[in-house]
């Protein structure tokens, strides 16, 4: 079970990642393990997780605790169940909030435009590309002090779905360096082929 990260009151998270949490609990085990996710937070951090809507900004921890209850309950049916809540999170409301940004003519284009992906989520900090090619793409996170290795799987999956949706083919994507384990900062390394043949747009 991973344990709940303490972070900077200065850590922020869009209201957006905590009902897409929500969204992807119930759709994979109904109301009734909602509910027990639920049940495992303080009466305090549960109001704000029923309470967020996807503007909100809230404290970084909120969105922690409510993925620690989500692990102790999802992780025994699915030891890859946050990197499918991360991809989730991207086709639902990503598509929904930031079309323009996800849906690019080569997953490049998606990783090196202006505007960050990352930042339209939380702060402070921001991912940026030091390494690519073609199709390869090295992702680094810099200045946001996440304490937990479920925000990097979330990243994976998140990642991994935005690359698909960019027109990117059978896209790979591996954390290949992260704070929790002693690195310097969290690194992803995001391979593809060349645009799919039906890429969703």
């Amino acid at each position: 079970m991973a344990a709940a990260a303490m972070t900077s009151t200065n850590v922020k998270a869009k209201g957006s990642t905590i009902r897409s949490t929500l969204a992807y609990v119930e759709e994979v085990g109904g109301a009734e393990l909602l509910e027990r996710v639920l049940a495992r937070l303080t009466p305090a951090v549960r109001g704000l997780v029923r309470g967020a809507q996807a503007t909100d900004e809230l404290p970084f921890n909120v969105a922690v605790a409510l993925w620690t209850a989500a692990e102790s309950e999802l992780a025994p049916l699915d030891g890859e169940w946050m990197e499918k809540a991360g991809a989730y999170s991207i086709q639902s409301t990503g598509v929904q909030l930031y079309s323009g940004i996800l849906r690019k003519s080569t997953p490049l284009e998606f990783l090196t435009q202006g505007i960050s992906l990352f930042r339209l989520y939380y702060h402070p900090g921001d991912m940026q590309v030091v390494e690519h090619e073609e199709t390869r793409a090295v992702l680094r996170l810099l200045g946001f002090d996440h304490g937990t290795n479920l925000f990097c799987r979330r990243q994976t999956g998140g990642l991994q779905r935005a690359l698909a949706l960019a027109g990117g083919g059978a896209p790979v994507v591996r954390h290949v360096r992260c704070v929790i384990e002693g690195d310097a900062f969290c690194e992803w390394e995001m391979r593809w082929s060349e645009l799919a043949p039906e890429a969703p747009r």
